[in-house]
């Protein structure tokens, strides 16, 4: 993965790069986290709040929680546009949002059994998920990962100070993308 956009108000912008495109019309919005482990409920907080907002044709918005495998082969459907929203530990201040382009993996060669991840269903981070994806030979269109650097991701409900403060900039940068993919797709 590389930034695409940084900062406690990210949004998206000409910086980010397309990937390919599946060709299904299908955008897939999908919060991931433990509710159960502060901050990482993150995702899971986000796609609830953009659920309460008006439904956009084509754009399925669900709450994955902790199921990656079943994000995984949800992928499998094929998606022009991918979001995953989740903490992430990068280093920054708590509560800085980042929207992150997924460079796209080709599945791992036949004898390559390395390469093939081993599967914790209850714990799988994005790159987990994107590299189970690709193994299992399949690529979503444009992938992106809207990502906050979380404060506290100990036993516990509830978010921390900072990834709460976060919530309405990961709301408008993931409705920045969806602005901007449907502004895109009406050009071509």
């Amino acid at each position: 993965m590389r930034d695409a956009v940084t900062g406690p108000e990210a949004v998206t912008g000409p910086e980010a790069v397309a990937g390919e495109r599946a060709g299904t019309g299908r955008t897939l919005v999908a919060g991931v986290g433990n509710v159960f482990q502060r901050d990482d409920a993150f995702g899971v907080e986000v796609v609830r709040l953009l659920a309460e907002r008006p439904a956009t044709p084509g754009v399925q918005i669900r709450d994955f929680g902790i199921r990656g495998v079943h994000l995984a082969y949800d992928l499998l459907d094929g998606c022009d546009l991918f979001v995953l929203v989740d903490a992430a530990a990068r280093g920054a201040e708590p509560g800085t949002v980042s929207v992150l382009e997924v460079e796209q993996k080709r599945a791992p060669a036949d004898d390559d059994a390395l390469a093939v991840p081993i599967i914790d269903a209850h714990s799988l981070a994005p790159d987990d998920i994107f590299a189970l994806l690709a193994s299992l030979g399949g690529r979503p269109g444009r992938s992106l990962v809207v990502a906050c650097e979380p404060a506290d991701t100990g036993a516990g409900m509830g978010l921390s100070e900072p990834v709460q403060a976060a919530l309405p900039h990961a709301v408008r940068a993931v409705e920045d993308i969806l602005r901007e993919h449907r502004t895109e797709r009406k050009g071509d």
